[in-house]
């Protein structure tokens, strides 16, 4: 699961290892995806101090180690004399965390030998650093560990075999969906949908609110679903998590015939390369035409609509997830252009203009037409067109993809009230 790491070593792996240094109070600076001697220090020490062999080498009982800094919680047996608020202050966290994340459990009468789940005291999410699909991973199930009313779960896998995440929240009859990177170089969305579903449940589970509504009642009132990661793979290969072998081989010959295309920066398909966001049945053959004329006419970093409608197993996923359930409205999250696209030919869903409306007053973005070149075969258009309902596409943030971390904080001040707000509309 993990790559073992030396002295030298540049990329996401570093990062995460960096990630977990720090958290653990090893490392004293923000995550620079560079092994230098001070990463080596840190590692030394970590080793040191876990009874593991100081060699500075980040190897599978180094990673095994490190597990629980990067998903954030760690299992605690009891022992006589614990209790709730002992082991609360120990950790640097509230009672109320522990409580959330041991359901069941008497506070008063902790059963000496039984094992509890004890937060670690930080966010599980960290959008400092890259968003691979194996951050994604740990991230899920540090939170699913914290917040045991969350439901992890997968809509299918990928080329490569990677799962297709999904995560439910909620208990309410009012079924929504927020989908993020289906294009690879836009994968900044996806800790975009993690951060707030890390918000939303600890704002449920503290009786709290998010962007002023009350998050107990949003979640009896709705079922919220996320598919945080649509393209795992095109986002392991932009990332640099995918550095070697015959997939990125295939996806660099792929590249080689659009060199105009930087590699693998601008990469958008899967791994493959097929767009998925150019993979529904709305206007697939008019997408073809637009998408062949523009000189895309087989497997391409981007904009190559396949040979057939869900040919590919990412958004044949998507499309089967959208029919197992009845949505009230869909979020796919893009990048760029702080834009809200909103209809699909003439179709026009009951009060789908003054919801869009409703999106662009609480993040200053603008509700626009989609642009012909791309106005067909995308998952907002297909669902609009099948379904009747309000579907969306957001194009968050400003720039070139793969948009840069540093956006971040202002990406998501300015979409969480449309992620909010989405909860609150009903089926018609």
């Amino acid at each position: 699961m993990f790559k073992v790491l030396r002295l030298g070593d540049r990329g996401p792996w570093v990062e995460l290892l960096q990630l977990g240094l720090g958290r653990a109070g090893y490392l004293r600076f923000a995550p620079d995806g560079v092994f230098g001697p001070e990463t080596l220090a840190a590692t030394r020490a970590y080793q040191s101090a876990f009874g593991l062999v100081p060699d500075g080498v980040a190897g599978n009982r180094t990673w095994a180690s490190l597990e629980s800094w990067l998903t954030g919680f760690f299992r605690r047996t009891v022992r006589p004399g614990d209790t709730l608020y002992t082991l609360a202050r120990a950790n640097g966290i509230t009672v109320r965390a522990l409580e959330t994340a041991n359901p069941g459990v008497d506070p008063t009468r902790l059963r000496v030998g039984s094992t509890l789940t004890v937060p670690r005291p930080f966010d599980v999410v960290d959008p400092g650093i890259r968003f691979t699909p194996t951050y994604l991973g740990l991230c899920l199930r540090g939170l699913a560990a914290r917040y045991p009313f969350l439901e992890p779960g997968s809509a299918g896998k990928s080329v490569m075999g990677r799962p297709l995440h999904t995560v439910k929240l909620g208990a309410g009859p009012n079924q929504v969906f927020h989908n993020a990177s289906h294009h690879a170089n836009e994968w900044i969305t996806t800790p975009l949908l993690m951060k707030f579903l890390e918000k939303y449940a600890h704002a449920y589970a503290s009786g709290l609110t998010v962007f002023g509504q009350n998050a107990r009642s949003l979640y009896e009132r709705s079922t919220l679903y996320v598919m945080p990661m649509v393209n795992p793979d095109g986002v392991a290969l932009v990332t640099g998590e995918l550095t070697e072998g015959p997939f990125y081989e295939g996806a660099r010959q792929i590249a080689a015939d659009y060199p105009a295309i930087a590699f693998p920066a601008g990469w958008k398909a899967n791994i493959q390369g097929v767009d998925p966001n150019l993979q529904y049945p709305a206007g697939w053959n008019e997408a073809r035409q637009i998408k062949f004329a523009q000189g895309y006419v087989s497997p391409a970093p981007r904009d190559y609509v396949g040979a057939a409608p869900l040919e590919i197993p990412e958004s044949r996923a998507v499309y089967n997830f959208t029919r197992q359930h009845d949505f009230a409205i869909t979020l796919s999250y893009h990048t760029q252009g702080q834009v809200i696209y909103w209809k699909y030919l003439d179709y026009l869903p009951e009060n789908s203009y003054e919801i869009a409306l409703r999106f662009a007053a609480v993040s200053g973005y603008q509700v626009s037409l989609t642009p012909a070149a791309s106005a067909y075969a995308g998952y907002k258009d297909w669902f609009i067109a099948e379904f009747n309902r309000p579907g969306y596409t957001v194009e968050a943030g400003q720039g070139l993809a793969p948009l840069p971390l540093s956006q971040f904080d202002q990406l998501y001040r300015d979409n969480e009230g449309i992620l909010t707000l989405s909860l609150t509309v009903t089926a018609k």
